[in-house]
């Protein structure tokens, strides 16, 4: 007798994929509650091409980058009727909000935050974050720094809260 070797439908494109097992647990949500039990400083390094988020602790400092997807903010130049630069300036305000929108999304419920980097993006995130109801009032500080590398701003990070490791 030969053995039957089981061989899953095709689905349709149409078709939905058959629900499997889930968790009843949230992981995305618990692992945001494990790093911030676990990460109460957090210190960002901003700009409008990437944020360096560092969740610095006691046990030591972990850090995570995202990545913007804004173009660089030229000069509009097209025809002037029809409110282009106005679409154009709206287009972008709205790639910054998302940007700023994932970098908050990031951050958990940190006790402390240090906003730091060059230009103006530090100052439009602590705007954001002071209109956000997520986010209690836990910025310590926002600095003015140059362009950084990912181990200069841990070190800065872990300096700011006093973390030897």
């Amino acid at each position: 007798m030969v053995a039957a070797k089981f061989v899953e439908p095709m689905l349709l494109p149409f078709q939905a994929v058959p629900r499997r097992w889930t968790p009843a647990v949230n992981f995305r949500s618990a692992n945001k509650g494990l790093r911030t039990a676990m990460n109460n400083n957090v210190g960002i390094w901003i700009d409008h091409k990437k944020a360096v988020i560092v969740f610095a602790s006691t046990d030591g400092a972990t850090s995570k980058t995202v990545e913007s997807e804004v173009g660089s903010h030229g000069r509009f130049s097209g025809p002037q009727e029809g409110g282009g630069e106005k679409k154009y300036e709206d287009r972008y305000g709205g790639h910054l909000d998302h940007y700023y929108d994932q970098v908050i999304n990031e951050l958990g419920q940190p006790e402390a935050l240090l906003i730091f980097g060059p230009g103006e993006a530090k100052l439009q995130l602590k705007e954001r974050l002071s209109r956000s109801k997520a986010l209690p009032e836990t910025i310590v500080g926002v600095e003015t720094s140059d362009k950084l590398t990912d181990p200069q701003i841990v070190a800065k990070v872990k300096k700011h809260y006093g973390i030897d490791r």
